[in-house]
């Protein structure tokens, strides 16, 4: 029995606490869980900065910091806004197994179901980050951001991964069911390719050019590429929209629980 069910008018931070507690233990005891999570980001660093580091050599491409650095922020996003899709398909996963339903009943201020499953999506995140970073040092990653330069682009992760955690939660509470994975996922991932992945924005042409400009991934990009390499740039713009996204996202996830609370 979980916390949730021993406390039938349980308050916001103890539903927070039982919703992140259940799913925190059950990310790091299901393997089908956990491998994927830890794999997927390793997987597109290893083919971007391994497989594609001759990019680097490219007329134009002067990153100081190395191509692996300029992979490495990508990665850290993508893993960071992927992490808040895979909470999404959690909870719809919650809802068709009857759990959603039970913490619905027992909660009392239930914007705590979702702040739970928000701080589970961030220790996933951590996980993953650590993973990605230790690798990637042993890959010979260059480093020449100062320690502020890095918790700016750790805390701009930090707000891709809340953002694309409200994100999902809002579209999970919508559908209940795992069959509205795709439109969780789709997004994200569109909006993350159609933003400079390979190469700096200056070197791209064309339509992809015009869409990467209005992309706010790409400040997002920059901002983090800027602090990595120790030559911070855009980060007004980029912290901007790292503050108004989780709020225009909360908007839709609390939408998304009184469609939930609706269907009973």
């Amino acid at each position: 029995m979980s916390p949730a069910d021993r406390r039938p008018t349980a308050g916001f931070r103890t539903v927070a606490r039982a919703v992140a507690w259940r799913s925190i233990h059950n990310f790091f005891t299901n393997k089908a869980l956990l491998i994927p999570a830890l794999i997927f980001p390793l997987f597109f660093f290893a083919s971007f900065a391994g497989g594609l580091s001759a990019v680097g050599n490219v007329p134009g491409f002067d990153f100081p910091s190395g191509y692996t650095a300029f992979q490495y922020v990508f990665v850290l996003l993508q893993s960071a806004a992927f992490g808040g899709v895979f909470t999404g398909f959690g909870i719809a996963r919650d809802f068709e197994t009857g759990f959603g339903r039970r913490y619905m009943l027992a909660a009392t201020d239930r914007r705590g179901i979702i702040a739970g499953y928000g701080l589970a999506a961030l220790v996933r995140a951590f996980v993953t980050w650590a993973l990605l970073t230790a690798i990637a040092l042993v890959a010979g990653m260059q480093i020449d951001g100062s320690g502020i330069d890095l918790v700016g682009m750790y805390t701009l992760a930090i707000l891709v991964n809340i953002t694309a955690t409200l994100w999902a939660s809002g579209v999970a509470m919508r559908i209940r069911s795992i069959q509205g994975g795709p439109l969780m996922q789709l997004p994200i991932f569109l909006i993350l390719f159609l933003a400079p992945v390979y190469v700096p924005l200056s070197l791209l042409s064309g339509w992809i050019h015009a869409v990467a400009s209005v992309n706010p991934v790409t400040a997002l990009l920059e901002a983090g590429r800027g602090f990595i390499s120790g030559d911070p740039t855009v980060i007004g713009l980029a912290f901007a929209l790292g503050i108004v996204l989780p709020i225009v996202f909360a908007l839709w996830s609390r939408g998304g629980l009184r469609r939930a609370e609706a269907a009973g």
